[in-house]
């Protein structure tokens, strides 16, 4: 079954709504130039009256590992999304974050840090061995290094091959993110081949706030193409 987050919380209604939908997990965005950026006590009085079996993730762009760690234990995060430079590097994370935080880790890369180069071959980019054991998936999103996510736009899914081949040569399950609505999902995930897709924009009435409509359209277009694929 595709693994499926809808990111971008704000407020219980939106994250119950996901959950009724049939989503996996809800992303919380801890960055204070997106549209979507909440505070961490809001996100842990979301998270205090969600299912335990719903993964709560927060999205965390340049934060420090202290930073990473505190809203992590506070709010009973199950991962830690951390957005990497436009190299594919965690500059913000060390091994102490692992020890501290009780939660798994999603990578997330800017296309372009993976993007085939000009040799026709992906770029390459490592992970730490710490990192592999706490990694539940690298998520692959249609930002840049000014705009890490949530730009509610796609990449050039053209180079689906080389983020295939990318993630086969890393060893990680592939999230894919980046301008995903209910309308293209099933060419995406066709394209891909993904572990898990996640969205925020492509599901909203407006930054920030969620469309129930939408929410449930794109869930219902990837549980169905689950059944048909069984």
């Amino acid at each position: 079954m595709t693994w499926v987050k809808i990111c971008g919380m704000t407020n219980l209604e939106d994250a119950l709504v996901a959950v009724d939908a049939g989503a996996n997990a809800v992303g919380f965005v801890f960055y204070d130039k997106s549209p979507r950026c909440v505070t961490v006590e809001t996100a842990r009085e979301i998270c205090a009256k969600l299912p335990e079996d719903v993964e709560k993730v927060g999205v965390f762009v340049g934060a420090t590992p202290e930073e990473m760690t505190k809203a992590s234990n506070r709010i009973g995060l199950t991962v830690a999304q951390i957005y990497t430079d436009s190299r594919g590097r965690l500059a913000k994370i060390d091994d102490d974050f692992y020890r501290k935080a009780q939660c798994d880790v999603i990578i997330a890369l800017p296309f372009e840090a993976l993007h085939a180069g000009k040799n026709g071959e992906p770029n390459t980019f490592f992970l730490s061995a710490a990192t592999f054991r706490r990694i539940l998936a690298v998520l692959i999103d249609s930002g840049s290094s000014e705009r890490p996510g949530g730009t509610g736009e796609k990449f050039n899914w053209e180079h689906a091959p080389f983020v295939r081949e990318g993630m086969k040569r890393v060893g990680a399950s592939l999230i894919l993110a980046g301008g995903l609505t209910s309308e293209n999902v099933v060419d995406a995930i066709a394209a891909f081949q993904p572990w898990g897709v996640d969205v925020a924009s492509g599901v909203e009435a407006s930054p920030g706030k969620k469309d129930p409509e939408k929410v449930r359209a794109f869930v219902r277009a990837v549980r169905e193409l689950d059944r048909r694929a069984s």
